[in-house]
């Protein structure tokens, strides 16, 4: 999986999306508290805070109020805040090239460093690749939010819904089960498949673990709907449910969303 020609990509898109919204910013369904205007202005910030941790080799989350993220614009004093959102009317004027400037510079700094180069993650897996991999999927799930403002967002790439998919639980399962509040797991085993692949996870306490058991509940569905169903962006009905639907009604409360 190319993951750099993977980011490029998608925040290509999502410049587009937001160079669309040249009169009303629509409401962000799958954010139903931002408009398309929010929706830039953070994932703008996550990709400077982004850039300074990979940039400086940063062993610990950087300060997230200091100056260094501050919206470097002429025009940002007149910008809209995420404190005040949603922020409807025009997406205000040099916010998509403002957005591409952060877009160009994280992916420079991803080029200059090595994946295993250590650096602070919330996750287990404290290096730069696993930067490169969560933006890049960070990227896809809000341009297909981007897109889907508009009502013809296209889905997420195969290939890389599906390492999406594996990583969701090997590494963001467990650090979103320790940032939030989480019950404890009984057995439960729930298996997603788009048909030729298959992950069924197994909840026991506070773990979740892959294993090769058969499931209690089972979602099929395309590797990128499967990959929105656990990013909240598209209901489970969305997929096809077989088994104990009871289940699955359980998961989001194994599996805190964010």
């Amino acid at each position: 999986m190319e993951w750099l020609t993977c980011f490029q990509r998608e925040v290509v898109a999502f410049e587009e999306a937001v160079r669309r919204s040249v009169e009303q910013a629509p409401i962000v369904p799958t954010c139903p508290q931002w408009t398309l205007t929010d929706l830039a202005l953070h994932l703008g910030y996550v990709h400077r805070v982004v850039t300074s941790i990979v940039s400086d080799r940063l062993t610990a989350p950087p300060d997230v109020h200091g100056t260094q993220f501050r919206v470097e614009n002429p025009d940002w004093q007149r910008w809209p805040s995420l404190d005040d959102a949603p922020n409807h009317g025009p997406v205000p004027a040099g916010l998509a090239d403002w957005f591409a400037e952060g877009a160009a510079a994280l992916t420079d700094a991803f080029r200059a460093a090595p994946p295993d180069t250590p650096v602070w993650t919330w996750t287990a897996d404290q290096t730069v690749g696993f930067w490169v991999r969560m933006q890049s999927t960070e990227a896809a799930l809000h341009r297909w939010d981007a897109q889907n403002a508009f009502g013809d967002a296209w889905p997420i790439d195969d290939e890389h819904a599906a390492l999406a998919i594996t990583e969701h639980f090997d590494l963001l399962v467990p650090a979103w089960r320790h940032m939030r509040p989480a019950s404890d797991g009984a057995g439960e085993r729930v298996q997603l498949t788009d048909g030729r692949r298959g992950w069924t996870v197994e909840f026991t306490g506070s773990e979740a673990r892959f294993v090769d058991a058969p499931a209690h509940v089972e979602l099929e569905g395309t590797a990128s709907d499967l990959l929105l169903f656990l990013w909240n962006r598209v209901p489970a009905d969305r997929l096809t449910i077989t088994g104990d639907r009871a289940v699955l009604d359980r998961y989001s409360k194994i599996v805190p969303p964010v």
